[in-house]
């Protein structure tokens, strides 16, 4: 077994990290079964209300007696995202009107917030105290970084940029992912356009791991122990995993959702705003071609995702794909594993 710094930092086993999910898609079963089995599993909390995170936190706790990571977005919104007039409320719906018709959804109220406050939520957590902190988009203040490390709270940063990755570091982070353009979700970008952030994961972990004094976690591209072993022998400490764990059936995603992960579909993924406002990679479908023309007039995040969550429950109940995101990866035709318990045995078996 690799036993490497990042593995002693965060006191699991393996190498191995679940990628966390958000908008429902993280499960604590999935978080248990990653954790319990050696590695570090991750719950999305950025879509939680606040006075939840406590609760999120005993929950997680309840199922699995090793760590675990919660992940928080430190950006909560983009320029023109954090409130909407009524009148710039009425023309973002215009756009989504025929959706909504189409799928029999009435329309929505003009909510006082359009995503959760991370100033709350990251109170919430460190009264919580998560074994660790992981987050995207963003550098937590000095004060957040000192109380973490007063807490015993182990810390992660995402960086898409080598400039990311020096700034997280110079901000004293146990550890750094280096994402690379092809993982799937969000490119989650902070000093620069996510556009113009798209180095691939294996360029990026070598560059980065050569210039930081924190421990350097490889993500995007990685789905079976071949990856993971790359990455190591790249200067990464351990790898991420976000398709590979998405695409088993512990994951929050529909039945719908995995079969494409698993189908000729994956084949053909893209980088896109048009579900959250962000860019994003999912695979291309219905609503990725039918917004694309519109992409400069998009409403910003969490605008034009709010709206996307108000469309989200309908569609699934019927169980259509083309109105929904579907998240994955550039390298998704190579899943293999359709449960959590089985991709994590097969890890474990490659690296020993």
């Amino acid at each position: 077994m690799s036993v490497t710094e990042a593995t002693r930092r965060l006191g699991i086993r393996t190498p191995i990290i679940q990628g966390p999910f958000g908008g429902g898609l993280s499960t604590f079963k999935l978080v248990a079964t990653v954790s319990n089995a050696g590695g570090l599993g991750s719950f999305g909390a950025h879509v939680t209300p606040p006075d939840q995170i406590a609760t999120l936190t005993r929950e997680a706790r309840a199922q699995t007696n090793q760590p675990f990571a919660l992940n928080l977005w430190i950006s909560d919104h983009d320029p023109g995202g954090l409130q909407l007039t009524q009148a710039e409320f009425d023309a973002v719906y215009r756009r989504f009107e025929p959706y909504f018709r189409e799928l029999g959804v009435d329309k929505p109220e003009r909510p006082q917030r359009y995503h959760q406050s991370y100033e709350a939520q990251i109170e919430a957590l460190l009264e919580a105290r998560p074994p660790v902190f992981s987050f995207v988009f963003g550098v937590p203040s000095p004060k957040i970084m000192a109380e973490c490390k007063r807490r015993g709270i182990v810390t992660i940063g995402t960086a898409t940029s080598i400039a990311e990755g020096r700034a997280l570091d110079e901000a004293g982070v146990d550890l750094i992912v280096a994402t690379g353009m092809e993982a799937g979700g969000h490119r989650v970008s902070f000093l620069g356009r996510a556009e113009d952030q798209l180095m691939g994961t294996f360029a990026l972990t070598q560059i980065v791991a050569a210039r930081v004094k924190a421990p350097v976690i490889a993500a995007g591209g990685i789905v079976d122990g071949r990856g993971v072993r790359a990455a190591l022998a790249l200067g990464a400490q351990a790898a991420q995993l976000g398709t590979a764990f998405l695409a088993c059936e512990e994951s929050g995603t529909t039945p719908e959702h995995r079969a494409i992960l698993f189908s000729d579909q994956a084949q053909h993924t893209m980088l896109t705003r048009a579900f959250s406002g962000r860019l994003a990679r999912g695979v291309r479908n219905r609503w990725t071609d039918e917004v694309a023309p519109t992409l400069r007039t998009i409403a910003p995040f969490p605008v034009q995702n709010w709206f996307m969550s108000r469309l989200r429950p309908a569609a699934v109940k019927a169980g259509r794909t083309d109105l929904v995101s579907l998240w994955a990866g550039q390298v998704a035709p190579n899943l293999k594993h359709r449960t959590a318990g089985a991709l994590m045995d097969a890890l474990i078996a490659d690296l020993a």
